[in-house]
């Protein structure tokens, strides 16, 4: 269902995810959170799609919150009791105005089909086609801002475990600064204070985006709570605890005086994942795009827009690592503009551009990337997934058996003799690899 909802509104985590659900908890709980819209996996779905409707939809939905915006993923089996997405999906800071939203949700659908976090749901037994529900708020412009266990997540001691820093709390969870440490105990009693080490402070630019400041000398080593401030904050872990349940892992920050839940979920482990720039325009042919590709060439127009209405952008900065050898995949590329060099144990194969393609055996079989593609300039892509390809394939012969027969010309056109053996050829003429 193609949705986009209030908070208050997020219920079903089949529709929106974790996240947005417990976005949707909190506010329904009358708990400080700042405003935002949910977004249901078959409407990001659609965005990332390029589907019109669905982005007038949604810009619509946002015009009504107050800019910038975080723009973050709510997958469906994220954070999730058996595995935990941390470091896996985006978050897209600092989006600057409700056009430039829909962007930003493509960017967050795409990280979900990433070859890490395609590697992650193979290694957990998740190796299914992702949703990716996203939740819209208002950024903050915090004072401070950082993370808090109502458990000791190493102990398990029965105590506060709060960590934080000046800013945007991305500075703690992306482990840019050592953090200021407080324990708590259920009271409020302070049991310990520690000073950090924070010597930036990640700020909004007024241009859309996020960047690292200098902190002032004075303040690197100066604890950025008070002993009013780290009582509130037990004050909402009690809150929190009395909504969810104990062990609970919440972000939180403090603006302006009034400290705000960004975020409440089970205590997970996982690495943050860095924060990535809004992405630029669309590029604006995919089926031209298409016919372009050796594999399918052979497509009548008809079939080729059968394929290409599954294309999805994608982009990619300067020295940024699209796919990596021994990873796994389940991604397609062409390239529209840029280019990336293409290596394979350390030595570099080819550089490819405009026209050309790589990972295309991913769309096959979902095995290792066989060489590593790394973006030697800006980079867009069109993309296609195994997910949306396969079924594609399944019931449409006509399209399967011109493939078949692209891929036996790659087969002679690579080694005659391994055509003649049957055996698989080893390259393709533009391609770069699976």
């Amino acid at each position: 269902m193609k949705k986009v909802v209030p908070f208050t509104k997020a219920r079903e985590r089949s529709l929106y995810g974790s996240k947005a659900v417990g976005l949707g908890d909190a506010a329904r709980h009358g708990l400080p959170v700042p405003p935002g819209v949910a977004l249901s996996g078959a409407l990001v779905e659609a965005v990332a799609s390029g589907d019109h409707t669905a982005i007038e939809k949604l810009t619509k939905a946002v015009t009504g919150l107050k800019p910038p915006f975080a723009v973050r993923s709510s997958a469906v089996d994220e954070d999730g009791a058996a595995a935990s997405f941390a470091g896996q999906h985006l978050t897209v800071l600092n989006v600057h105005s409700p056009a430039d939203v829909p962007g930003a949700v493509r960017e967050v659908w795409w990280s979900a089909n990433s070859d890490s976090a395609i590697t992650y749901r193979q290694r957990v037994g998740l190796f299914t086609r992702p949703s990716v529900g996203v939740v819209v708020q208002t950024l903050l412009d915090p004072t401070a801002a950082g993370v808090m266990f109502t458990e000791n997540p190493v102990t398990g001691a029965d105590e506060r475990m709060i960590e934080a820093s000046w800013g945007l709390g991305e500075a703690v969870v992306a482990g840019l600064v050592v953090p200021d440490n407080f324990r708590v105990d259920r009271a409020g009693q302070v049991l310990e204070r520690k000073a950090g080490r924070k010597r930036i402070a990640v700020r909004s630019l007024p241009s859309g985006g996020t960047f690292e400041q200098p902190v002032p000398p004075e303040q690197v080593n100066q604890l950025c709570l008070n002993d009013t401030q780290v009582a509130a904050l037990g004050e909402l872990a009690l809150q929190c605890e009395k909504a969810y349940g104990p062990r609970r892992d919440i972000e939180w920050a403090i603006q302006d005086g009034i400290l705000y839940l960004l975020q409440c979920r089970a205590i997970t482990t996982g690495k943050p994942h860095p924060e990535a720039p809004p992405p630029g325009p669309p590029p604006r042919d995919p089926v031209a795009a298409l016919q372009r590709v050796q594999l399918f060439a052979d497509l009548d127009r008809r079939q080729a827009e059968q394929i290409a209405r599954l294309l999805k952008v994608r982009h990619f900065s300067k020295g940024e690592t699209v796919i990596m050898e021994g990873s796994g995949g389940a991604a397609f590329f062409l390239i529209d503009s840029g280019e990336v060099a293409v290596s394979s144990k350390g030595h570099h194969l080819a550089t490819l551009g405009p026209g050309h393609y790589f990972g295309e055996i991913a769309l096959i079989d979902g095995g290792p990337r066989s060489a590593t593609v790394t973006a030697a300039t800006d980079l867009v892509c069109y993309g296609l997934t195994f997910w949306e390809f396969r079924p594609l394939i399944e019931r449409n012969g006509a399209i399967a058996w011109k493939l078949l027969e692209a891929l036996a010309k790659r087969l002679r056109a690579s080694d005659p003799k391994k055509a003649i053996t049957g055996a698989e050829a080893s390259s393709a003429p533009q391609g770069g690899g699976n």
